[in-house]
């Protein structure tokens, strides 16, 4: 059941395009992919390594800037893309040898000191980053001579790099590094005990979500095609972070699910409520109280809890008439 859910799932996502026909629900499917990778990205942190980190949004910010700078500079695609994900890698390392020297509290507000100076070197060092008014480009990538100026083209781009970041994300969590990445969440100390390297683990665990950062970030930019200092913000990794815990940490589904309720209720909801933000935050407050492992753990819990039901039900049914004709007997 699960591999024909998963299959019916990924089936309508490549459908999309075909069912939908509206080119603005198109862009918004190609939205919710794009957070997803970047959710995706954060949770290797926040849910396998058990590391909360608030500054992700300036490695996702990094990644865009440099693309628009390069693609402003006239060079090729194939530079743009090597050349951004190789400097927010970089600058992912720079985080993580900063970072990783707290723990808990501690290497939470690391990582918010370190996302708010990529975000004030993009508001402020005007002659780079343009400051507030930002970066603009003016084209879309032609991969093997396909062009993804069309919203559909462009969904169907950014559905194959969703499917090569949940391939790669199933294999990292069922490779053994996955599993020592959770070790260290788990029992940090036990696992040194054993003759790990938590810090090197956790390093390049890191330098991994840096590069999915860089590949969302750069999806994000050839969608807009612009970026500002508004994406490296401490309130855009806020946000990824809630995809995050809403949908489930620690599992491949709950960012996806995570991202698709924040991007809904922020680019479609927003449109009918103009209190959109109050829904949002109470429908968070209800994930928390009534699943506060996530709406994928939850709703999995609640399915093996109707299940346990329906066959204690008959099995009950069936008893209760045997135990009177043994009464009746007696």
């Amino acid at each position: 059941m699960k591999r024909i859910a998963i299959a019916v799932a990924l089936l309508i996502l490549a459908t999309v395009p075909l069912w939908i026909g509206n080119s603005f629900y198109i862009n918004i499917a190609a939205q919710v992919l794009i957070y997803a990778i970047f959710a995706l990205s954060l949770n290797i942190l926040a849910g396998y390594a058990g590391l909360v980190t608030l500054g992700h949004a300036g490695l996702f910010g990094v990644a865009a800037y440099t693309a628009g700078l390069l693609i402003t500079s006239g060079h090729g695609q194939l530079v743009v893309a090597l050349g951004s994900c190789a400097m927010t890698i970089a600058i992912a390392g720079v985080f993580a040898v900063l970072a990783l020297r707290g723990t808990g509290l501690g290497f939470v507000m690391i990582t918010v000191a370190l996302g708010e100076i990529c975000w004030g070197l993009a508001f402020r060092w005007i002659s780079v980053t343009n400051g507030d008014n930002g970066v603009t480009i003016n084209v879309r990538p032609h991969p093997f001579g396909f062009s993804l100026e069309s919203a559909e083209a462009f969904y169907w781009a950014t559905f194959a790099v969703f499917l090569l970041t949940i391939g790669s994300m199933a294999v990292f969590v069922a490779s053994p590094f996955g599993a020592a990445l959770r070790g260290t969440r788990d029992q940090p100390r036990r696992m040194t005990a054993l003759g790990y390297n938590v810090w090197l683990t956790r390093f390049l665990a890191f330098l991994f979500s840096g590069f999915w950062s860089a590949v969302a970030g750069l999806l994000y930019l050839y969608y807009n095609q612009f970026i500002s200092p508004e994406a490296v913000s401490l309130s855009s990794s806020a946000e990824a972070l809630l995809m995050v815990i809403a949908g489930g940490s620690g599992t491949l589904l709950g960012p996806v699910i995570g991202a698709g309720l924040v991007v809904i209720m922020k680019d479609v909801a927003s449109a009918y409520i103009s209190r959109w933000n109050f829904v949002l935050g109470a429908i968070f407050v209800l994930i928390v109280v009534f699943m506060p492992d996530g709406l994928v753990p939850g709703s999995m819990r609640a399915w093996r809890w109707l299940n346990s039901r329906r066959v204690r039900t008959p099995v009950a049914a069936t008893a209760t008439p045997a135990i009177e004709v043994a009464d009746d007997g007696a």
